[in-house]
């Protein structure tokens, strides 16, 4: 059984930085109350984000940061499973998740890396559709069990009955099937490939006196083949250092214009430093009339006749360095062909590399060829029979392996049906279903609300009235939807606590009694959820504090003060 025993938030919605915090077993009954906006369904919100890492209502997680302080959310559950006490953190800006077992902090190896998973599947046993339909019963963004399509009802029982082991064995056997499938696939290739090595064994002893002559003959043709293979490569190399020397002697003056072009560089970078020189000193007797080291005045005959003399020589350095840039182009145009050149040159010398390298083989190919034909050795029919029988020895190993892996895919298909929905589950589930059924027609009739509810083993609903009118849920008034809610949310509780599968002890009922409920069926509902016992704590939130607030121990008031929710504990 689950026992949620505190829950504290901060930075959560309206929340501010100040800790948020309740007790969850300090009382079987407390009631939750507040103006809309207050604050009161915060720790539906709270509770499971931090648990499923979303909140009960549909809000963005970056919607559920404080939008005045903007950072610093968290929320810290603490609960405990037998002997063992957890503690699970999580936050926003910055992103926290942690959890806490008996003080030890759970840190998952690599094989087990999601955190999250290791929560609901090893802690909980529940996700986050599952713990809504047994914890929770709200008025607005909850999905009752009745609205839920098949494949989640069936999970929530599932995890209610704890038989949800056998869909994630099925899922490992699937994939071990998958692998056994795989396996015998390739097994079934070697097998295929050491027949066919079986057969050609027997073929050769079978010609083993015609083959001398055939090899030989085979031996010979390629020996004639490489030769002339030899010699056209031979022709095509001589061909290629031809052209190489050619190329090497066209590129060998690279060098030479690289360090010309190095050198015009450098004239013209000291021509454009002489320019800018004399440009700033005509500048500076243009806008100067007197020495301002000296303070002596600049005539204007010194003048003219400086400024004429730097004029020229900028004349003749602008034509320097006109020289140099056409000289420079040149150069690079030059450089680029030769550079074309010496790539030229790799490549060649990569394919007289490839041709030798070719003439290598074919040569030392033929030396072998013509060493086998001067050893004229007879082969050995005693030899190939013994290969032959090492070949059978070796078939037999993979036909053996192969009627083992099929034996071990027919098993795995016999416990594949057993694991399958129509299998144990489905046995499981039809024991259950008179007990599901029994339940909820006793809360039904409680409430005073007397009809005859069946649940088959699909979870498609039956309800019949005393005379034997048949109905759906949906034809159903909203106020008598919300007896049905809650006679399955208390079937729910009732058969997780028998089964110490789900059980906990929490409840949380959100505007239950602010909805379609008349004045007789709030009196029931309270009736029943009193008398509930077996360690429930029941948090009941709702707008009707003044009429409840008698009825519960304890009464937690949410009020916005400053723009913030702060929690007011009621005598």
């Amino acid at each position: 059984m689950i026992t949620f025993e505190s829950i504290k938030w901060k930075n959560f919605l309206s929340t501010g930085d100040q800790w948020t915090e309740i007790q969850l077993n300090e009382t079987n009954s407390t009631l939750i109350v507040g103006t809309n906006g207050a604050g009161k369904s915060t720790m539906l919100d709270a509770l499971c984000f931090a648990l499923f890492n979303k909140p009960f209502r549909k809000i963005t997680r970056g919607q559920l940061v404080n939008s005045i302080n903007e950072k610093g959310l968290k929320v810290e559950v603490s609960f405990s499973i037998g002997k063992d006490e957890y503690r699970v953190f999580r936050g926003v800006k910055p992103n926290l998740f942690e959890i806490y077992k008996n003080n030890k902090f759970v840190d998952q190896d690599a094989a087990t890396r999601d955190t999250q998973k290791y929560l609901e599947q090893t802690v909980l046993k529940l996700n986050f559709k599952s713990f809504t339909q047994v914890v929770i019963l709200g008025s607005s963004t909850f999905i009752p069990f009745m609205q839920l399509n098949a494949p989640v009802r069936r999970e929530v029982i599932e995890d209610l009955l704890d038989i949800k082991v056998f869909s994630n064995m099925n899922t490992l056997l699937k994939e071990r099937v998958r692998s056994a499938n795989l396996k015998n696939k390739d097994t079934i290739y070697l097998k295929n490939i050491a027949e066919e090595r079986v057969l050609s064994q027997e073929k050769l002893i079978n010609s083993l006196k015609d083959l001398k002559d055939v090899r030989n003959k085979e031996k010979r043709a390629k020996y004639k083949k490489n030769e002339t293979k030899v010699k056209e490569k031979e022709k095509q190399k001589q061909y290629k250092i031809t052209e190489k020397t050619k190329l090497e002697k066209e590129c060998s003056g690279i060098e030479t214009f690289r360090d010309a072009l190095q050198s015009l560089r450098d004239k013209q970078t000291q021509t454009k430093t002489e320019l800018k020189r004399l440009t700033k000193e005509i500048k500076f007797l243009e806008t100067h009339d007197e020495c301002p080291t000296c303070t002596q005045v600049i005539s204007d005959t010194f003048k003219e006749t400086r400024m004429g003399s730097l004029t020229s020589t900028g004349v003749l350095l602008t034509n320097d360095g006109k020289e140099y840039e056409e000289n420079i182009k040149d150069t690079i145009d030059i450089i680029d062909e030769l550079e074309r050149i010496c790539s030229e040159l790799y490549e060649m010398r990569s394919e007289i590399s490839s041709l030798d390298r070719d003439i290598i083989r074919l040569e030392k190919e033929n030396l072998d060829i013509d060493k086998e034909l001067k050893q004229q050795k007879t082969p050995k029919i005693d030899e190939e029979k013994k290969i032959l029988e090492n070949l059978t020895g070796e078939l037999q190993k993979v036909q053996d392996e192969c009627s083992g892996i099929s034996k071990l895919i027919d098993e795995y298909q016999v416990v594949s049906s057993l694991l399958k929905d129509s299998g144990i589950k489905k046995q499981v589930i039809k024991k259950y279903i008179p007990v599901f059924n029994n339940l909820i027609n006793k809360y039904l009739h409680t409430m005073d609300f007397f009809v005859n509810f069946t649940l088959d083993e699909e979870f498609n609903e039956v309800i019949k009235s005393r005379f034997r009118d048949e109905f759906s849920y949906s034809s159903f008034s909203e106020g008598e939807k919300q007896k049905i809610d809650l006679a399955l949310l208390f079937t729910w509780r009732e058969v997780a606590r028998m089964k110490n599968s789900a059980a906990t002890n929490l409840l949380i009922l959100d505007e239950v009694f602010d909805s379609s409920l008349d004045a007789s069926a709030t009196g029931e509902l309270l009736s029943i959820l009193l008398k509930l016992g077996g360690g429930t704590n029941l948090f009941v939130i709702s707008h009707k504090g003044d009429i409840l607030i008698d009825k519960f121990k304890r009464c937690l008031r949410f009020e916005k003060i400053n723009d913030f929710s702060k929690l007011i504990e009621e005598e």
